[in-house]
């Protein structure tokens, strides 16, 4: 029976059924990402307590020497630590944080199912960046904040220094990528505690990179920690112009780390 037949006519039902629009998916997606991150109390400790505590630990009592008389520097240890601690905190949430709830997610299923909706996976990828730039930006405050607190004095230009988190933050978004979506949740748990305790001590984040053997120092500063950390404390504590050696190195790891999460990931 048509609907000439009934005397009746074809109309639209309300709501139509359908995907919502790509942008209005990714906006609800990264808002959920965000707060899932935010109620997460072991990330909480990981990405904001940790560092924080770090920054006045080591600013206010003498346990490692820092260099505090080089040209430019204002001869105060939180002017060479809170460069790197700014490079610790965008690692432990684009590289650590990221790397555990993304493999953990594969492991449920989530991403599975995630990956089965409307919402296209690059989208999914899309959001869970935006997520981590919320709360690298909220980090970045709170950080900053302790630091004037503490007596801070950062000199710069802050295109540099936005240029060289972005490009951290890309480095270490496709370093945790690909951890999550090639080993398993529990491996993926412990590498990346691991790699943070490890790139902690290594990294010039804390302990100077001056400390270790040249030897040593040749390779460390290729690492991505070393050349945020040591492009930030160029910028913000010698008044440097744009660290392009630093900026190159976390290119590199960023083309490198991406691609290779594209390859490779699993999404289950």
């Amino acid at each position: 029976m048509t609907a000439t037949d009934t005397g009746r006519t074809t109309g639209t039902f309300t709501p139509r059924p359908g995907a919502a629009p790509l942008p209005r998916m990714i906006r609800a997606q990264a808002a959920l990402e965000t707060r899932m991150l935010l109620r997460n109390g072991e990330q909480l400790l990981l990405t904001v307590v940790i560092p924080a505590l770090l920054l006045v630990l080591f600013s206010t009592v003498d346990i490692v020497a820092v260099p505090t008389d080089t040209a430019g520097g204002t001869g105060k240890p939180v002017d060479f630590l809170t460069p790197g601690v700014l490079a610790l905190a965008v690692m432990s949430t684009a590289f650590t944080g990221q790397a555990i709830a993304t493999g953990f997610e594969r492991r449920y299923g989530v991403l599975k199912r995630l990956g089965a909706s409307p919402l296209p996976r690059w989208a999914l990828m899309t959001a869970k960046t935006c997520a981590v730039l919320v709360t690298e930006i909220l980090q970045i405050v709170l950080l900053t904040a302790i630091a004037f607190a503490l007596g801070w004095s950062p000199g710069g230009n802050p295109v540099s220094v936005v240029l060289l988190l972005l490009l951290g933050t890309a480095a270490f978004s496709g370093l945790g990528l690909l951890m999550a979506g090639t080993l398993k949740a529990e491996a993926t748990l412990a590498a990346a505690n691991l790699v943070f305790l490890l790139l902690l001590v290594g990294g010039g984040v804390i302990v100077p990179l001056a400390k270790f053997p040249d030897a040593v120092q040749s390779v460390l500063q290729l690492l991505p920690v070393s050349a945020l950390s040591d492009g930030l404390r160029d910028v913000l504590q010698h008044g440097a112009g744009v660290p392009w050696a630093d900026l190159g190195i976390l290119a590199v790891w960023a083309v490198l780390g991406l691609g290779a999460a594209a390859k490779w990931f699993r999404w289950e």
